[in-house]
This record gives C-alpha cells, structure tokens and sequence, in this order.
C-alpha cells in the first residue's frame, strides 16, 4: 500500500514517528497530521521537570513544531484540529477548526489513530476547581508553575503515586516553598514494583519531608470550614484525614482515548483501548492505532494490556509506517520497562512483577539481592536492591526490578535486553558485561543474579522470603542471623538467634535439628555461605531472600 494521502490523528510520539517513517520512504504522499491541541510534539516526559525548574524555558519542551516538520518532512501539520468523528465507508474524517470555528471533511486512503491518553478525573465530588491540574501537555505545567509561584508559602496534594504523581512530588519540593503531601489509594507508590521494592521509595520520600498518605483514595473535595486553614480547597480521604491545599495536583493514571474510535465502531479491549494486531491494525485492516490509545498484549503474561510508555508508541509508530507503505513489520508486545528518578534513588522494572504472575497463575522463584553499584573497594560504591524473578523449571527469566542511587538504569537495560532475547538466569551468570572499578564488578550485579538462580535451581539452596517471617512457628523455626555483632546491633528480626559466620563452624552444636533454619545477614550473600555450611551438617536451613535489607524495608511501616 502506497497512499496518496495518509492522515494522521494526533501527533507527539507515536503519530509524529509514524509520519516521519512514511516520509522517509515516499516523497510523494501527502501525509497531514491532525493535533487538537497547540502543539504537535513535545516532550511528555519533560513536563514535570519544568514545574520543578529542572528545564527551564517552555521552548525546550517543544520537541518539533508545524514550521519545523514541514521544513524537514514536508509534513501538513494543523494544530488546534479536532477530529470529531471518521467516516470507514467514506474513507473521511470530520475535523473541527478550533482556531477558526469552522468544519470539514477530509478523505484519506490511509489513517492512523494516535490520540494518546488522557488524565483520569473519577466523578469524585469538588474534583472539579479552580487550582486542580492534571498534568497532560505544555499548557497543563505552564498554569501549574504560574499557580504556585505566586505563594510564598504552598501547600499541594498530589493525589495519585504513579510515574506522574511521583515526579511531581519531587519537582514540587525542588521548586521550594512548597509543602507536599501524596495520596496514593493502593498500599504502595509505583504499582509496577512489587510492595517491598516499593518500600524504598516510600523512605525516600519520607526523608525528603513528603507526608505520605498510602491505603487511603480520595472521598472529597471540599472548600475550608472557617476552623480550618484558608486553602483553596481540602483534599477529604476516606480513612477521615483532611489535608488542606493551594494547589492538588491529580496524577490519578490515564485511560486511553479511544471514544472516536469506539464511536466508528472499531473493537475496543475491556481496558478501554483500541485492539490492534500485530501490524498495529485495528479491527478495520485500513485503520492504523499505536500509542498511549492501543492495547498490545504483554509478552510475559500474553494477557491484553494498555502500557502508556514513549517508547513503545515511538516503535509502534515505525511499524504501522512500514506496513501502510507495503512493508512487513510487526510488534511483539510490551515489557512494560520503565525507570524512575526520585530525589536521590532511581527505581525501575521491566517484565512481570511477582503480583502479576502469581494473579496469572504463571509459577516464578524470587530473588532478592543487594549488590554493589561497582567494586566496593573504590569509592561511592552503592547498593543496589535487585528483585528478579525467574520460571522455577526453565530458569527462564521473567521481570526484573531495581531501587538504587547508582547503576541501576544501567542493570536493568540489560535485564530488558535479556528478557526480549528470551534468557534463562544461566545466560545471565555468563553475560561478559563491561568492568573496570569505577563501573562495575568482576562479577556485575546482573551475573550475580544469574549464579543466586542457578544454586536455586541446582537445588544448593531453598529461599525463604521477607513476608514469610511473621507467620514463623517458632516451634518448628529458628531465625539465624550470621552478622557481625556491630551491624546486628543496629537492627535486627524479633526472636533471631545470632552467630556470626565466622564462628558458625565452632558452634554448630548451639543449633537444633529438629527445627527449620532460616539463615538471614545484611543482604543473602553471608546467609548462602551459612547455609551451604550448615545444609552439609545435616541441617534443614533456608536462605532469607534479600536478608535484612529487604525485610527492613518492606516492613517499615
């Protein structure tokens, strides 16, 4: 298919890509982007940056304009054009000329969809006031920044602890005087991590004078009683706190928005996506969607899912490019590979996380590690909490997550990279990945995860987990925690009996036999040399995924 005029509905990632691609492979098609907003690409991602001043001039978010992509593309880019409705049989769509007030109709032989998502607004009551933003485009930061830039002394609530929510926490209190508070319905921040690994952003933010406020979603907005501060409004919870704000900040997630596509009549997934096949086609073969606005199939699960990432709506619009231009290319699912800033750590997953596999019932080993950003003996070295989770039979790798403040984007690009190839944890064990002290390890973090899996799966060691520990029979099981004295001291599990690793040898005959151990240290690595001694002295022992690092933070309260 080589189109006269291809139509584009929407611009930024996905609907910008797919133009260019088909630029690049025809000179002659007219290809016409339709962006209801005012601008046609800018940087999504950015936007929380420049309410914290990290990106200073709203030019800088631009990523491309009109002007530029007709320069370069010989692109027809139409800003404030709304598409009200798509016209299958006619091969046409009804734009609406926001800037002029006027309507027409505009033939095709090819369309792509990208309309995105947009922010979700749940009908709580008062959601809708004077000094609530949503945090979608340009003109969403731009009111933000000017709001609170005219109060010395702010308090804002952001409701919603997602990749948005977060990143505004953080820019908000970078931007100075302004007192945050976060609202989050789930037990958790970030729901991709599992909740242990979750717990360290939870410090984070805490450490950083956040009042987290997780468990709890939103029952109202209200405006002030005259016994209560003089805010624009109070953010009602439904566990009753009441938290006053100048500015609320509603990071609730996204829903695809897919309502004219539905309303042409193209299948529509239970998340409310447009379902497209692996050609990036929908349900009509001459319609094209890809974006925030699509439901891909995830490649752990092969479940339906809608994954709002830049790059793979980048991707996504490359391949609908190539096939409306005759070419075979498709699109294999998404990972869901995401990473975080957060003040000082980096927090980050990619594949299927513990909670998702065990709802599909898809059967995983998990590991907990704490290695060193690099080789521990030159300076700044930093831990880093490693969950991977692999299949218990194949070693087939899984997901992966990490939670540091060095090298953690590093890993878990190659964790990714590892879960596209389709690695078992034995190929991660021989992966040669680049050293030298300032970088790395002899044996990099990734290996390390490698040969932990590999004793697991050769049978060296059984694992237990951190959220095993309270429900212990201390009848049947005894908690051994081989630290040294100075760093058991710190802290440590209630009821763990201690004996370093270096004296375990000599004092074997202080342990009974007759119960369970459960070997625990710092981070799982003393507590694997523990327990291979004591299992070869007849013991019954298991090792404490993650140790203490992983306990201590998934049960800090």
């Amino acid at each position: 298919m080589n189109p006269q005029r291809l139509v584009i509905i929407g611009g930024v990632a996905g609907g910008a890509s797919a133009a260019a691609r088909v630029r690049r492979l025809s000179e002659e098609a007219e290809i016409i982007i339709l962006e209801r907003g005012p601008h046609v690409s800018f940087a999504n991602c950015g936007l929380p940056y420049f309410v914290g001043g990290e990106i200073v001039n709203e030019e800088d978010l631009l990523v491309q304009t009109p002007k530029s992509l007709h320069s370069r593309f010989n692109l027809d880019v139409r800003v404030n054009s709304e598409v009200v409705s798509i016209d299958r049989e006619a091969k046409t769509v009804n734009v609406r000329d926001l800037a002029n007030n006027r309507e027409y109709s505009l033939p095709h032989d090819a369309l792509v969809i990208s309309t995105g998502a947009a922010p979700l607004t749940p009908p709580i009551p008062g959601i809708v006031r004077e000094g609530h933003f949503t945090v979608r485009n340009v003109p969403d930061v731009v009111r933000i920044k000017s709001w609170i830039s005219e109060s010395e002394d702010t308090r804002a609530v952001v409701v919603g602890g997602g990749y948005i929510g977060l990143e505004m926490a953080e820019q908000l209190v970078h931007h100075g005087g302004v007192s945050v508070s976060l609202v989050e319905a789930l037990p958790q921040v970030m729901a991709p991590l599992d909740p242990e690994m979750a717990a360290w952003l939870h410090l984070e933010l805490k450490q950083h004078g956040v009042e987290l406020c997780t468990g709890s979603a939103v029952a109202a907005f209200e405006v002030p009683t005259e016994a209560e501060p003089a805010r624009a409004s109070i953010v009602v919870l439904k566990d009753g706190r009441r938290l006053p704000a100048d500015v609320v900040i509603l990071g609730m997630g996204v829903k695809p928005e897919s309502a004219l596509a539905k309303a042409a009549g193209l299948e529509i997934g239970e998340r409310g996506g447009i379902r497209v096949n692996e050609r990036m086609q929908t349900s009509d073969p001459a319609i094209y969607a890809v974006g925030d606005v699509v439901e891909v199939r995830d490649v752990i699960t092969g479940a339906w899912s809608v994954i709002p990432l830049a790059g793979p709506a980048n991707r996504q619009g490359r391949i609908a490019a190539d096939n409306i231009m005759g070419r075979s290319a498709s699109y294999h699912g998404t990972q869901g590979t995401a990473v975080l800033r957060l003040f000082g750590l980096t927090a980050g997953c990619t594949g299927a996380n513990e909670k998702t596999l065990r709802a599909a019932g898809i059967a995983c080993e998990v590991l907990h590690l704490h290695p060193a950003s690099h080789a521990g003996y030159y300076p700044g070295a930093e831990p880093i909490a490693l969950k991977v989770l692999f299949a218990p039979d194949t070693g087939k790798l899984l997901g992966a997550q990490a939670v540091g403040r060095d090298g953690v984007d590093k890993r878990l690009d190659v964790f990714a990279t590892a879960l596209k190839a389709g690695m078992n944890m034995n190929d991660l064990a021989e992966l040669e990945l680049a050293y030298a002290p300032p970088f790395g390890s002899a044996k990099d973090p990734v290996n390390l995860a490698g040969m932990a899996a590999q004793n697991v799966l050769a049978g060296d060691v059984a694992l237990a987990q951190w959220h095993e520990i309270a429900t212990l029979d201390p009848a049947k099981t005894v908690v051994l925690d081989v630290r040294r004295a100075d760093e058991r001291a710190k802290g440590h599990i209630p009821g763990s009996m201690h004996i370093p690793l270096d004296e375990l040898r000599a004092r074997l005959t202080e342990l009974p036999k007759d119960k369970e151990i459960i070997a625990t240290c710092q981070s799982g690595q003393r507590s694997y040399f523990a327990c291979r001694l004591l299992a070869q002295h007849g013991f019954k022992v298991r090792n404490l995924a993650g140790s203490w690092r992983t306990w201590f933070a998934a049960r800090n309260p």
